[in-house]
């Protein structure tokens, strides 16, 4: 866990959800909660003038949207990272969301383990999507992988991978046997946690592993690693 302090804006029209995970973060001594919104509008002004580090954003709110509200502080706050909360594991609401500017998309069933992670992740510059999410990602991608690439396409596949070109198969081959059996759990949508719990290994030397495969794969995050082995065929998808 990172002792780099954060400081996190919480959005959510339910006050009594924004007070459970208020209560949830404020156990982390590096977590500062530095304000709340309970609408799209008032999180845009909250974030031009607080700055946080991290703003965990309900996707359903009165008055704008997560979404819209994404888009309007990218633009405003634009080194504020967002994560989206949501009730929903539809890959359009995903998509939409990443599109927009979003480094995360989170259910809002997720247990607390997983929200400090994610935001841990995204405040330190990577990517973070509920494993119960990914699947559905991997398999839009993959849909759109077989069709003739729009314009449109092409920029929605660059915002999520920003992958720059085609890869090197040299990548995949730097990685140890090991390191292509996390990347394989990865692509299915398991967390660290879990990965470690299958192959009988620590957390923390999961983590070890997957910074190891995204300085190798030359990506920023979990994301984009997962998108370049589907690409490129290096792992295998039921």
């Amino acid at each position: 866990m990172t002792d780099q302090n954060i400081s996190i804006l919480l959005v959510d029209d339910h006050k009594l959800f924004r007070e459970g995970v208020k209560r949830i973060l404020e156990m982390e001594e590096h977590f500062t909660i530095v304000g709340e919104a309970s609408d799209g509008e008032e999180a845009c002004e909250m974030a031009a003038n607080l700055q946080a580090d991290v703003i965990l954003m309900d996707i359903n709110m009165p008055k704008m949207t997560g979404v819209q509200a994404t888009q309007r502080i990218k633009e405003r706050a634009p080194e504020s990272r967002i994560i989206i909360l949501s009730i929903h594991d539809d890959e359009n609401y995903v998509y939409k969301s990443l599109r927009s500017g979003a480094a995360g998309y989170l259910l809002k069933e997720m247990d607390s383990d997983a929200l400090i992670e994610a935001i841990n992740a995204v405040a330190n510059g990577e990517s973070y999507v509920h494993p119960k999410v990914t699947g559905k990602l991997i398999t839009e991608f993959r849909r759109l992988s077989t069709i003739e690439h729009s314009h449109e396409e092409n920029v929605l596949l660059s915002d999520i991978s920003d992958l720059g070109g085609s890869e090197k198969e040299s990548n995949i081959l730097a990685l140890t046997p090991r390191e292509r059996e996390v990347l394989q759990l990865m692509a299915e949508g398991k967390s660290n946690r879990v990965i470690g719990e299958e192959l009988f290994i620590s957390e923390k030397t999961v983590k070890n592993h997957v910074s190891s495969i995204l300085q190798k794969l030359d990506v920023q995050d979990r994301t984009q690693a997962v998108v370049m082995s589907i690409k490129n065929g290096w792992v295998k998808l039921s």
